[in-house]
């Protein structure tokens, strides 16, 4: 049986914040740097649009857990980038994963009222501004990621470039989310639901996993390694964010909850049912941990991964305990 699809995270990422992301371990709490260049990257010029600069803030002032941020960062220093660079690479991911929340988030699209506990910038600012704001953090994603292409030798350049292109465009996020717009096209099937998560979770979570260690000069099995996690993991957590929809409220999740129901989204729980969706995502972590330990043993450095891996058994144990199914862990 196929298994799920996009990235849910635990609501505690969400609470806090403090702490510098350093390869001795993964800090899943807000603090600088990383808080500092999410919301300070992008430059405001004095011709900036008042308008468009108010919307641009809105989203930057609600960074959510930034987990993208705090994989890559620590994960290209670990392969020997230097800090700004390995910063900044991080900083262009998480702008092109925001920007693609923004328009996720469009009447057009998932019609949703709010993000990382706050209303959705096009509720506040209209569909025309929020667009704007999508655009902005592209291009300076773009420009945060040539920048750091440009202290990268030649062939790393060309084929980080190559990935992204890949990943985010028609092999990865764009389809997926054409995808996810078409499916209520077609039958519900697990195996739908595991396309459109490969195409938009998977290729944020390669993206964050993957492309950092590729411009640091990683070699090819760990390149291999890391893919393989990046897409067990990243399958696991499309299915623990389709449990959370159908399951939590929007208080408890930071954004719109039962919209896959409503909309006719792929969700492996409703494909699936909650009990097979939990066994169907123990499965995807039971895989990607085998691949993990593999990836320790070649590069133990990336043991502070650990931590992201721990987020995730919290986020299944805090399922589990929500809808009264027998938790791994105490339910405190």
């Amino acid at each position: 049986m196929a298994c799920p699809s996009a990235i849910a995270l635990d609501a505690r990422f969400e609470e806090s914040s403090a702490g510098h992301a350093k390869p001795a371990g993964l800090n899943l709490v807000h603090a600088d740097p990383i808080v500092a260049a999410f919301r300070h990257s992008l430059p405001f010029p004095p011709e900036s649009c008042p308008v468009l600069a108010d919307a641009l803030r809105h989203v930057l002032a609600a960074p959510g857990s930034l987990i993208r941020m705090r994989v890559a960062y620590p994960l290209a220093e670990s392969f020997g980038m230097e800090s700004h660079q390995a910063l900044h690479a991080a900083t262009a991911l998480e702008y092109f994963h925001t920007a693609s929340l923004v328009l996720d988030d469009l009447p057009c699209m998932d019609d949703a009222a709010e993000r990382r506990g706050e209303p959705c910038v096009h509720r506040v600012y209209g569909e025309h501004e929020a667009i704007l704001v999508a655009l902005a953090l592209i291009n300076r994603a773009y420009a945060l990621t040539w920048g750091v292409l440009a202290e990268c030798e030649g062939a790393v350049t060309l084929r980080g470039m190559a990935y992204l292109e890949q990943l985010l465009g028609l092999s990865g996020l764009l389809s997926g989310q054409s995808r996810d717009l078409n499916y209520a096209s077609q039958a519900p099937s697990a195996a739908n639901a595991t396309l459109v998560a490969k195409g938009k979770t998977v290729s944020l979570i390669r993206l964050s996993l993957v492309w950092p260690a590729l411009l640091a000069g990683a070699g090819a099995r760990e390149l291999q390694l890391l893919e393989r996690v990046a897409l067990y993991w990243g399958l696991a957590y499309q299915a623990a964010d389709d449990l959370k929809d159908v399951l939590a409220n929007s208080a408890s999740s930071g954004k719109t909850a039962a919209r896959d129901a409503l909309l006719h989204r792929p969700n492996m729980a409703l494909v699936l049912g909650s009990e097979k969706a939990f066994a169907c995502l123990e499965r995807l972590l039971s895989i990607g941990d085998g691949f993990f330990s593999a990836l320790l043993r070649l590069r133990p450095g990336l043991q502070f991964l650990e931590e992201l891996r721990t987020g995730l058994d919290a986020q299944v144990r805090d399922l589990n305990c929500g809808t009264g199914q027998i938790a791994e862990g105490p339910c405190a």
